[in-house]
């Protein structure tokens, strides 16, 4: 079976972040952990903007897990504001920049006015070709993988099918991810995009997600373009001797 979605003719890289540590900076500091998040909103926006000057064309940010619902109702419901400001704030300057912003994951738990607000920004974006940024929301690869298959059994179609089912399954984004990056200390993929990242290179950083900066960026790059990648091949050759 076809397990990849590697293309050979793309350039640009999908750089996926697991925007980890907002709580415990806020912490740290005294604050209440929404204060984490709207800086952790903040740092978003700062690797937004530098993405396209680094090389990547794809840049999926796992801001809400499936798994998150366990936490505080307050906190969740801060966070589901926040997310919805986040948007609608976002859009216009998303458009200018070239930018298209899409969600993955679920939306019929989310609330409707956050809904609508996802419905229009990728609408409002649909044509963006600079920047493609993926937000996941309520967002499980376990769930995207479950269903993807179970429409894979019934629809009988050629097994290499079921790889493209899985990312079509929230928005038709088909490419591997080239390089994901988990702020915060922690060394895990907690469920995000386990399918798209069976080749990646993993980064991992002490540093706070509202820490983050372009420089950060810039060097998680840098670091995934020292690094060689087989795909299960063996070293290049060089002099003739592998």
């Amino acid at each position: 079976m076809q397990t990849t979605l590697r293309s050979t003719a793309r350039t640009a890289l999908h750089v996926a972040v697991i925007m980890d540590g907002n709580g415990r900076w806020a912490t740290r500091r005294g604050l209440v952990r929404p204060a984490g998040h709207r800086a952790g909103a903040e740092a978003a926006r700062r690797v937004i903007e530098a993405a396209p000057g680094l090389g990547i064309g794809v840049l999926s940010l796992f801001a809400f897990s499936a798994d998150n619902w366990r936490r505080p109702r307050p906190e969740v419901a801060a966070l589901m504001r926040l997310m919805g400001s986040y948007l609608r704030t976002e859009t216009a300057r998303a458009i200018e920049s070239g930018m298209r912003l899409s969600v993955i994951g679920r939306r019929d738990r989310l609330p409707s006015s956050l809904v609508r607000a996802v419905e229009r920004v990728e609408h409002a974006t649909r044509s963006g070709r600079r920047l493609h940024v993926r937000v996941a929301l309520d967002y499980s690869a376990r769930e995207s993988i479950t269903r993807s298959a179970r429409r894979w059994a019934g629809a009988a179609a050629p097994p290499e099918a079921l790889g493209r089912m899985i990312a079509d399954a929230d928005d038709r984004c088909l490419t591997d991810v080239d390089l994901l990056i988990r702020t915060g200390g922690e060394q895990r993929l907690s469920d995000f995009l386990l399918w798209e990242c069976a080749w990646a290179e993993l980064y991992f950083t002490d540093r706070m997600w509202p820490d983050f900066g372009p420089a950060d960026l810039a060097a998680a790059v840098a670091e995934f373009h020292r690094r060689e990648r087989r795909f299960g091949g063996v070293p290049a050759v060089v002099g003739g001797v592998a």
